[in-house]
């Protein structure tokens, strides 16, 4: 088994670490007021970054889960909001276009998806249920060849920006995961109104999202059956694609803290001189290594979507370790790292979000557990490795 990068993956790497590095870490600053980073945003679209996951005869790249978590790992290293705004562009929302939407709005909305022209904002937590997606309120009515949708969406990324939503929605009424399924709907269209903003410690704003009397052709209804099904499966590519940022997030904090520890001094030398701070180091290197191990692992298993039981145990640990391994690097920066003058606090803050968002921890150590009571997990020991 050859786990090296081929030559083709390391130059997409190392020029998009090229472009963060040297453009990026100068901006991140100026994110954290909520503001979109569009002038970032249009220097990823010049690499067609923002196109990875857009089929190719649509301008874009379609690049398979682990190259995409590659290019989202590089980017969170420094910059948070701008990490999650090219999600939005490489997420769920764009290959649930590319599956199920006609070729009307396909040919239409992902080319600008490529350059940045469309910004895709999904739509899925409501006021009452997040995780829940069974307790869904918001309603599409088929009317013969109309679809009419109400209710509303809350905590919803770039909102503001989008040109188009992916709103996931009660069809007709049904009851129950069965009767969930999904519409687009464009920016401007009659009824669609962004009615609040909340504004959150990793720095991006979201968003309320009401939806009144909203009059739609039929195909903009483009899952009609079985959405909750379709939702979970595509849903475990967005359990690579967070977790990526995460480690990104914990990588970026690591160097940062790297870098300190070599230069501050107290009682006459370096901090990194302390056994106390070298153990610290040492125990974030290997969280932030096994965490790299279980993520790519469960990204090559994707054909086309990953392994749902390696995805979640990537998601969960990827997230946690960041937790822990930003927290870490705060703490060895001591009260310089509390302040927004140095890049571990806004390293922090963004790593918390990643427990929370594609599906909580605690959601997902329910799914683990299950599959392991039912006897249906992968290959014992090195036997499990088929799909690495």
């Amino acid at each position: 088994m050859d786990f090296r990068l081929t030559d083709q993956q390391r130059q997409m790497v190392a020029s998009v670490r090229d472009l963060a590095q040297g453009r990026f870490r100068q901006r991140a600053l100026r994110w954290m007021d909520g503001t979109f980073p569009w002038e970032n945003i249009r220097d990823l679209a010049g690499l067609g970054v923002l196109g990875m996951t857009v089929p190719e005869e649509y301008g874009g790249l379609g690049l398979p889960v682990f190259e995409t978590a590659l290019v989202l790992e590089e980017i969170a290293k420094v910059c948070y909001p701008t990490a999650m705004a090219v999600l939005g562009e490489a997420g769920v929302q764009t290959r649930v276009i590319a599956a199920y939407a006609p070729e009307s709005i396909r040919s239409r909305i992902l080319p600008a998806v490529c350059t940045g022209d469309c910004i895709l904002s999904i739509c899925m937590t409501e006021p009452h249920a997040g995780t829940d997606v069974a307790a869904y309120r918001t309603n599409a009515c088929i009317a013969g060849d109309r679809v009419v949708v109400n209710g509303t969406k809350t905590l919803i990324s770039r909102a503001e920006e989008a040109g188009m939503f992916v709103v996931f929605t009660r069809i007709d009424g049904r009851p129950g995961r069965e009767g969930i399924g999904c519409v687009l709907i464009e920016r401007g269209t009659p009824g669609l109104e962004v009615t609040g903003t909340y504004h959150t410690m990793g720095g991006e704003n979201l968003h309320e999202v009401q939806f009144n009397d909203v009059d739609l052709p039929l195909e903009n209804l483009v899952i009609r059956e079985d959405g909750f099904r379709r939702l979970l499966t595509a849903f475990n590519t967005q359990r690579c694609l967070n977790p990526a940022i995460s480690l990104g997030l914990a990588e970026g904090a690591f160097d940062e803290t790297v870098k300190y520890v070599r230069d501050r001094t107290v009682f006459g030398k370096p901090i990194g001189d302390f056994q106390g701070a070298r153990w610290k180091l040492a125990d974030m290197y290997k969280d932030i290594e096994a965490a790299r191990g279980l993520l790519y692992r469960a990204c090559w298993t994707a054909d086309p979507f990953p392994d749902p039981f390696l995805s979640a145990t990537a998601k969960v640990f990827c997230n946690e370790m960041a937790i822990r391994v930003t927290n870490e690097a705060v703490q060895l920066h001591g009260g310089f790292g509390f302040t927004d003058e140095y890049p571990v606090s806004r390293l922090y803050r963004g790593a918390r979000y990643g427990s929370l968002g594609g599906g909580a921890s605690e959601t997902l150590r329910d799914l683990i557990g299950k599959r392991i009571m039912g006897g249906d997990l992968p290959a014992d020991g090195i036997f499990g490795m088929g799909g690495f």
